[in-house]
């Protein structure tokens, strides 16, 4: 068995990074490799390499020999020679083992390996600035994700024209498209606005929460939002901007930030830049001369346009623009603005769309604006890696995000939770952990469901709506025993996410059960005065929890045992070790005799559980050792 250990050398301390694949541009890093004795090679190689891709598709080659000491082969090299070899951080290696005269290759991201065994590619190590520092206030906390025209309405602010006004917040619903794919305007509103989410921040602050997230707040002629009016005004019927900063006055009041919905890769058709429909006076689309025209891409002037996927209510705008970055990043531009009103920075819409130049600048701005201050970006996959455009990304070297939206895992623990599939889970927690910055993952977005998913207990405990219509979709609820069994889903599933490394990140109603199968569907109001109340008690119980742990904010993480019908997991320090034991179809014994359990998904005084090892179906519990 071969045993791969890394180390970060800075000038007497030694620092154990075994866990990661991502290393600072300053020191030394030391790669070790341990063998049994039976399997102790001659010689060890190893072949590192730029990324390709990065780098105009030349990938330049270095190989280092190992030195043999007590048994232990290893190699010392000076982290800032390894960052001189790719222009983004990225790089790939694998080790060459001789034994016996014969020569093995050992690549792929399992941490122990079998001579003899396959090879499953490379090993990746992202090199990233010595003095990147992702923001503290986010660590160790919980963030509540507001879509705020379905959250909660103070009833104090007019309908704008053209739009229409649902008050059913019982049983109202969303309008839908009469299939899908088809055209709809998004113009029927609940009338939620930040009055009224201000009016409930006890409510939000009884979770546990520390940052609140909005879904934009820019106006615009949507109920979404995500089609930009004018970024510098905050939505009328949101209340405008007075709202805006009462709010985020009233969270401050609760020791909660506020970070805002950053939607520059695009902009409305009706909106004062574009100006589709001629309701202003110098939009791009009626006039060449226009200040915003350089800002889009016109085929044939001025019908045919690039757009966000093809939808021509969302013309795209080039965000490498002088005029448009100025605009958004310049002095009394739109990030100033916010940031000076109160936000902590910007979660930016689909990140991967957005250019290199914009993403430095913005980062710039952000942080000389709000030191403690976060920029985080929606990437759906591998951020470390990520491929947009034939381009790869640089996204966590410390010039651009601090971190992102961690889809990975929401799709690792549906995967458990609902078919048993442990190592997709596994594979999700372990590969992110290792190849972000540890600092990036202390600050990862984690959640069971956003905006744009379905809600989690429909996708756990519901039908799937495979080839359903809209008009199915919207009569479509769990019958009790489903939502019975949903409800044990959904502790055991945000118990992972919560005490998995990062922040948890709850949809506004997923607390209380919220059901709704995709958009619009997910977008159903909250429902005030009719929450179950179970699932809200274990939601606010977690969050009780996890304040009062500190291993929550940058304690180290492990996989420690999984299978199908359990999955085991450890936040770590030097001195104390807490465990999260989740089963499903069967009770699992945990055998940790010394270790005390602290928490359980049903039971509230967990001192009262008469064998507490034996974790019994579909329960989570957490153990203190």
């Amino acid at each position: 068995m071969i045993t791969e250990k890394k180390y970060l050398i800075k000038t007497e301390e030694r620092r154990d990074m075994s866990l990661f694949g991502a290393f600072p541009n300053e020191g030394i890093i030391r790669f070790e490799l341990h063998f049994t004795d039976e399997e102790t090679p001659s010689s060890v190689t190893m072949k590192i390499h730029s990324d390709g891709l990065a780098d105009g598709g030349h990938e330049e080659y270095r190989d280092y020999e190992f030195s043999l000491d007590d048994g232990v082969f290893f190699v010392e090299i000076q982290a800032d020679e390894l960052s001189s070899l790719t222009k983004n951080g990225l790089l790939f290696y694998r080790y060459f083992v001789t034994v016996s005269s014969c020569t093995y290759t050992l690549g792929g991201e399992e941490v122990e390996r079998l001579l003899g065994s396959e090879e499953y590619g490379e090993r990746q190590l992202l090199i990233y600035d010595e003095d990147f520092k992702t923001p503290d206030f986010i660590k160790g906390g919980e963030i509540y994700h507001i879509f705020v025209d379905r959250f909660a309405t103070s009833g104090k602010y007019p309908v704008k024209e053209g739009a229409k006004l649902n008050p059913d917040w019982e049983n109202g619903i969303p309008e839908y498209a009469p299939y899908r794919g088809a055209p709809v305007k998004n113009n029927d509103f609940f009338g939620g606005d930040l009055t009224g989410a201000a009016e409930k921040i006890e409510h939000i602050a009884s979770l546990g929460v520390t940052t609140v997230y909005l879904s934009p707040v820019f106006e615009s002629v949507s109920n979404h939002k995500y089609d930009t009016g004018d970024y510098m005004k905050v939505d009328s019927m949101f209340g405008g901007d007075g709202a805006l900063k009462y709010f985020i006055e009233k969270c401050a009041e609760r020791g909660i930030s506020v970070i805002l919905d950053g939607v520059f890769n695009h902009t409305g058709d009706d909106s004062v830049y574009f100006d589709r429909y001629h309701k202003y006076t110098n939009g791009a689309y009626y006039d060449k001369d226009s200040p915003y025209f350089g800002w889009y891409n016109f085929y044939d002037y001025p019908e045919e346009y690039e757009c966000w996927w093809g939808i021509k209510i969302l013309p795209r705008v080039d965000c490498s623009n002088s005029s448009f970055r100025e605009y958004i990043l310049g002095d009394g531009g739109v990030v100033e603005k916010y940031m000076r009103m109160g936000a902590a920075g910007f979660r930016l819409d689909v990140a991967d769309e957005l250019s290199d130049v914009f993403l430095d600048e913005l980062r710039r701005k952000v942080k000389s604006e709000r030191e403690d201050s976060i920029v985080l970006g929606e990437v759906w996959e591998d951020a470390s890696r990520k491929v947009s455009y034939s381009d790869r990304r640089r996204y966590l070297t410390g010039r651009q995000l601090d971190s992102v939206m961690n889809y990975p895992l929401r799709g690792g623990v549906i995967a458990f939770i609902k078919y048993g599939e442990h190592e997709i889970l596994k594979t999700a927690l372990e590969t992110v952990y290792r190849h972000y910055p540890k600092g990036v993952s202390d600050s990862l977005m984690n959640f069971l469901g956003t905006h744009d998913t379905e809600r989690i207990i429909t996708v756990l405990a519901g039908e799937p709506d495979d080839g359903k219509s809209h008009d199915e979709l919207s009569r479509m609820h769990l019958t009790e025993r489903e939502r019975m069994i949903g409800r044990s889903l959904v502790k055991c599933a945000w118990s992972i996410v919560a005490t998995s490394y990062g922040v948890p990140s709850i949809f506004y109603g997923d607390e209380t059960g919220l059901e709704g199968y995709h958009d619009p569907f997910c977008r159903m109001p909250y429902p005030w005065g009719h929450e179950d109340e179970e699932l809200l008690g274990f939601y606010k119980r977690m969050g009780a929890f996890r304040k009062g742990e500190p291993l929550f904010k940058e304690g180290l993480f492990r996989v420690v045992s999984s299978g199908e019908n359990f999955f085991v997991t450890k936040r770590f320090d030097g001195e104390r070790a807490l465990y999260t034991v989740v089963t499903r179809g069967e009770s699992f014994e945990f055998d940790a005799p010394d270790a005390v359990c602290v928490f359980d998904s049903d039971i509230p005084d967990a001192e009262k559980i008469d064998d507490p090892f034996v974790v019994p179906p579909y329960t989570a519990r957490i153990f203190v050792k």
